[in-house]
């Protein structure tokens, strides 16, 4: 199959608002394209904020700095697995030959498989230089001979409303998360919920904190997908939601080789830590969905401790 190339224009400003250069890409039509027929595999994986956090977290525990680096153009360094040919661009046809057609070597925008690609070359560079990719988050990087850490996000940032984020971040220029460095590493989480608290569906809305030490790394507040009958159905779907959070973060911190034995876990609902401390089926419980009961299992293996607060 051979793909159409397309010229992009655009028009570079300063911060007066002064044309600072006029800029031409070159890119394929890559939307005439099928998955599976044309490429195989386009999704590239992207670190979650709460791995940012850890990261950010433990290097200010271990006193490390942070470096931040930016790969240019970098949409065009991977190599492509497949084979395609492209036609001549316009103002670059060759008078000799009009008909012929340009084999890709590298990667080209508008590809939908370019994300993937980059991410295999980046991979593949960090593994050959000693790093090991983590086993739960793919794009974390770690090499264990030094001190040396590297966390790679292989996306393209795109701003549409960068109007809106400057007024926000001069409005917000004073506030931030606090990671002051300290001689210890806890992990403590906060659980609430309202009974339904939604005037329509009657869904209770579940909210959640998860805190290192007294760093704030994670937070999340979102409605439920069911409706709950009690205040304990409600607070328990809450506290499973929160436990599988916090244990993804445990993990992420063994991958540091930091680790944690117990995860203090504070809510207000004493039903709820009776329900998951004791092995019994109360009549206003019977009904709850058996998947709620994973929190029940962290407290008989003693990876959670409930306190109410």
């Amino acid at each position: 199959m051979v793909i159409t190339l397309k010229w992009i224009y655009k028009v570079k400003l300063d911060e007066l608002g002064g044309i600072l250069k006029n800029k031409a890409r070159l890119a394929t039509r890559g939307y005439r394209r099928e998955e599976g027929i044309d490429f195989e595999d386009s999704f590239a994986p992207v670190a979650r904020l709460e791995a940012l956090r850890i990261f950010l977290t433990y290097a200010s525990h271990k006193n490390m700095v942070v470096y931040q680096m930016d790969v240019k153009t970098v949409f065009l360094h991977g190599n492509l697995r497949e084979e395609f040919y492209v036609s001549q661009p316009d103002g670059f046809v060759d008078q000799d030959n009009p008909n012929h057609v340009y084999k890709i070597k590298k990667d080209l925008y508008g590809l939908k498989q370019v994300p993937h690609a980059w991410y295999d070359m980046l991979s593949s560079f960090l593994i050959s230089q000693d790093f090991s990719k983590g086993s739960v988050d793919p794009t974390l990087f770690i090499r264990r001979n030094g001190n040396d850490l590297l966390l790679a996000r292989p996306t393209e940032k795109h701003i549409h409303a960068v109007k809106r984020i400057y007024q926000y971040l001069r409005g917000t220029v004073n506030q931030g998360l606090w990671y002051p460095k300290d001689s210890s590493v806890a992990l403590t989480t906060f659980a609430d919920v309202d009974h339904a608290g939604c005037q329509d569906t009657r869904h209770s809305t579940s909210g959640c904190l998860q805190f290192l030490r007294e760093r704030l790394i994670s937070w999340s507040s979102k409605r439920q997908k069911s409706a709950a009958i009690s205040s304990i159905e409600a607070e328990d779907i809450t506290l499973s939601g929160c436990c599988a959070q916090i244990l993804w973060m445990r993990s992420q911190l063994t991958k540091y080789g930091l680790g944690v034995n117990k995860i203090l876990m504070y809510c207000d609902n004493k039903g709820v830590i009776a329900l998951c401390c004791n092995n019994v089926q109360h009549s206003r419980s019977k009904h709850i969905d058996i998947r709620y009961h994973f929190i029940k299992e962290q407290v008989e293996n003693g990876v959670i401790e409930l306190y109410f607060v």
